[in-house]
């Protein structure tokens, strides 16, 4: 639609009114268009449907604004804060000189541009009306600086402002207040200007806030998604590296049926982006489309058909689109690996559009920075990991469940099994519990969920994950359950399919720990179909076969009893899954687990605490301020005597020296966050060696004393006592992080 047009003036005075603005540069490609640039406004008098107008409706935005006066002195003013619309005009004015000096000086232009992309971002910002009061005004402060000094490098006009940083209007303003406000304005620009000339400054800047910031965030935001499908369909955003063919983060999924609208506005941030994540040579946003609805898209409605199969459709990986009817027996994950090696791809006009924006910090310091971007719609994906840092407070336990691959025999059929697999979580009893599986990041949970169905296929490649979220005291008894069904193309027959096989295995093993990270090949067990689904049938049975490598078996030399719960190994069938516990509070390693269990088995204490040096640093850092409650509570409850405390002793030396360590340098914050935020055994300095009842020097105790204990230098032994002695400085009730830092 294309739209002619003068503004209709309304007769009254100070109305509101919809003020049209170009959004987009128009060039003149006709004789009768009006070439239009970004942020003009228009007045508009007819729209016209067609191509009979002078430019398109579609490039013009209608902001509110109030019309002040009427007739020949008609006065529209934007309903935007006046700092918005200074930068705006701002913009404009730096846009013409940007890019003159292109021509003339380059580092001024880049140094202008930077410049006008902070500006822009700030506008945002003020735009979003999420900042409060006193945010509000320091962001007005930053503005006006920044706004400042580029006329004064552009050998523009001095803007005067009040306290509050609006533009001091001379015809209400004395002559003397003009000066003094124009004074201190010139000062403040002078300072900053020698500020920028120093050249370590932008340096040093750039490092310190890499530095303080080892986890990044990656801002997403769904523009616009073209795809001829047909049916219902879910969109699987993630993350991957064709280095590893794997995906390192679990996205934001988009189930269908949503409208476009609402679909073209989702947006997300991955976040625990770690430097390795930012080194890696090549990284890929990737889209998997899976439809929803019949087994086959050129089938007929002719006669009754199953619906609600989730069938695979087509990938979009970054620039690269691969959209369209998947083959039969073309799986997902391959078509990933052509989409990122550009292989033989016909898009065919369809697309997946979005916006990326890398986001310095952890969640709440992206959160603070960019309140317009990340809000409480925002949905938040945690990465298939651990991140570099794992601050004080951030509970997490996530375990991430993949379906790989399984191998199935045709049985009596003639063709090979359509097979779907449904992955529950249950209880001791069987009962299935409701609500702890996730398709995606920001889905509601479900009970279960159902695999992808492959068309005739003998060996299967799913390559799908999922989060199971149990609760933390319930996963010791709670075990995941796959069941294997042949789903049918006709409904009648698909509805009198049962379930042919069925695996399972534990979330917590015997001796207390979580299941191992890693593949597993589960056994597979057929039998009665109310059998398959008894937990007391199949409980007390073996889930796993214990081999040194996964990998597919016949399973042919592989043989269980199981005869007397009436379930029997399927042969001829193998399956095979991989899971991934990304958890602050359940350990993988027994040794940490004795430690932080150490009230069930009070005799074995000093056992545990001698194991903890053999634990390997990487896990104890993932628990570092679990591990420090329990060093603290072992040291209090046990105050009366000191038969622990030099044990307790080499373990905090063992701990400090960790973080210590060049490889987790970054772990430093964490430590002095406990101290500052969580540390409370404020008498633990009593019970370093060589201090209790004696009275000496705890640095000179802690250095003569426990100087070479396990193997660690003077110096840590002489951090740790200095730490401890804190607890008892008379002005804090907890403790101070210089001298676990210096």
């Amino acid at each position: 639609m294309l739209v002619r047009g003068v503004w209709v003036r309304d007769p009254y005075s100070r109305l509101l009114v919809p003020l049209p603005a170009a959004v987009w540069n128009f060039p003149r490609t006709s004789e009768h268009h009006l070439p239009l640039q970004i942020g003009e406004t228009v007045h508009i008098l007819q729209a016209s449907e067609g191509k009979g107008g002078i430019f398109p409706a579609s490039l013009i935005h209608l902001k509110g604004a109030v019309v002040e006066r009427r007739g020949a002195e008609e006065s529209v003013i934007p309903t935007e804060m006046p700092m918005v619309q200074e930068i705006t005009t701002t913009l404009r004015e730096w846009a013409t000189i940007w890019k003159q000096l292109y021509v003339v000086r380059m580092e001024r232009y880049q140094q202008v541009k930077q410049m006008m992309y902070e500006l822009m971002e700030r506008r945002s910002q003020l735009l979003s009306g999420t900042l409060p009061k006193d945010e509000l005004l320091q962001l007005k402060k930053e503005v006006t600086g920044k706004i400042d000094y580029g006329n004064k490098i552009l050998a523009l006009d001095l803007v005067v402002r009040d306290e509050d940083e609006n533009i001091l209007d001379p015809d209400r303003t004395s002559i003397i207040s003009l000066f003094q406000a124009h004074k201190k304005a010139a000062q403040t620009i002078t300072q900053r200007i020698q500020e920028e000339m120093s050249p370590q400054q932008s340096v040093l800047g750039c490092s310190a806030r890499l530095a303080a910031s080892p986890s990044h965030s990656l801002y997403l935001c769904v523009r616009n998604f073209v795809c001829n499908i047909g049916e219902e369909a879910q969109l699987f955003m993630a993350l991957y590296d064709p280095s590893e063919q794997r995906m390192i983060r679990w996205g934001p999924s988009g189930a269908g049926p949503a409208p476009l609208p609402d679909l073209c506005h989702r947006h997300s941030v991955p976040q625990d982006l770690g430097s390795k994540d930012l080194k890696r040579e090549r990284l890929f946003l990737v889209c998997q489309i899976i439809r929803v609805g019949r087994m086959d898209l050129r089938e007929t409605y002719s006669r009754k058909l199953s619906t609600g199969l989730r069938r695979p459709f087509g990938i979009s990986g970054e620039s690269r689109v691969c959209c369209g009817v998947a083959a039969d027996n073309d799986f997902l994950h391959n078509m990933i690996r052509k989409a990122v090696e550009g292989k033989d791809i016909n898009h065919k006009g369809q697309g997946f559009w979005v916006s990326l924006k890398m986001l310095w910090g952890d969640l709440s310091q992206v959160r603070k920075d960019h309140p317009h971007l990340v809000d409480r719609s925002t949905v938040v994906a945690r990465k298939l990991g651990y991140p570099e840092v794992i601050m004080p407070g951030d509970v997490r336990n996530d375990i991430y469940l993949t379906l790989v691959q399984g191998e199935f025999d045709k049985g009596n059929k003639k063709t090979q099994k359509n097979v779907e697999v449904t992955v529950c979580v249950c209880d001791e009893s069987g009962n299935v519990v409701q609500n702890v599986i996730y398709h995606g990041a920001g889905d509601k949970p479900v009970s279960e969920y159902r695999s992808v169905v492959y068309y005739q296929q003998r060996h299967q490649r799913w390559m799908e994950t999922v989060k199971i979220a149990v609760p933390i005291e319930d996963v010791h008894k709670t075990h995941l359950r796959f069941t294997f069904r042949h789903r049918s193309s006709s409904d009648s027959k698909d509805k009198s399919e049962r379930i042919f096989s069925m695996a399972f295995v534990k979330l917590m093993r015997p001796d207390g720990t979580t299941l191992r990270d890693g593949e597993h090949d589960l056994i597979l067990y057929k039998g009665d179909s109310r059998k398959l689904e008894d937990a007391g049938a199949y409980l007390t049975l073996p889930s796993a076969r214990m081999l040194p490598e996964p990998k597919l078996l016949s399973g042919s030399s592989f043989r269980v009893s199981g005869t007397a719960s009436g379930l029997t190994v399927s042969a001829r069938d193998s399956f095979q899954i991989s899971t991934l516990v990304c958890s602050t509070k359940l350990t993988q390693n027994v040794n940490l687990l004795g430690l932080l269990k150490w009230r069930s088995k009070p005799s074995l204490l000093s056992e545990n605490l001698q194991k903890l040096m053999n634990v390997d640093g990487g896990e104890v850092i993932k628990f570092l301020q679990d591990t420090l409650d329990a060093l603290f509570s072992i040291m209090m409850e046990h105050s009366d005597t000191d038969v622990y405390d030099t044990l307790v002793f080499d373990a905090l030396v063992f701990i400090v020296g960790l973080v210590a360590d060049r490889k987790f340098q970054h772990f430093n914050a964490v430590l002095e966050a406990y101290i500052c935020q969580h540390f409370s055994a404020t008498l633990a300095y009593k019970c370093v060696p060589g201090v209790r009842g004696t009275g000496r020097d705890w640095a000179g105790a802690a250095g003569a004393g426990r100087a070479g204990a396990q193997g660690a230098p003077a110096e840590l032994s002489c951090r740790t006592a200095a730490w401890l002695r804190l607890g008892h400085l008379p002005s804090h009730g907890h403790t101070h992080p210089h001298p676990a830092g210096s």
